[in-house]
């Protein structure tokens, strides 16, 4: 692997003792559905990984809806965190 093993981001880490609880696991996790658009902006890749496309919709078809969602949902990504948009 070209990174090795890495750490998901604190805030999406379980925390079930208070030692962990200490170190900041889960602190400022958004659940998706309790936010007004249902999407947080999140990231949950780890801090010392940039973020990856695994998937370009051609537009054509149904994936004609799935790359509108997934451009807006970038779109959402890049306002709340400052990041380039889908596909950039």
């Amino acid at each position: 692997a070209e990174t090795g093993s890495l750490m998901p981001p604190a805030h999406i880490r379980n925390a079930p003792t208070k030692l962990m609880k200490s170190l900041g696991y889960g602190k400022g996790y958004q659940y998706d559905p309790d936010t007004p658009e249902g999407f947080s902006g999140a990231n949950f890749f780890p801090d010392e990984m940039e973020r990856r496309v695994f998937y370009k919709p051609k537009g054509e078809g149904h994936e004609e809806k799935v790359k509108a969602r997934l451009e807006r949902w970038a779109a959402m990504r890049a306002a709340m965190n400052g990041e380039e948009g889908f596909g950039q």
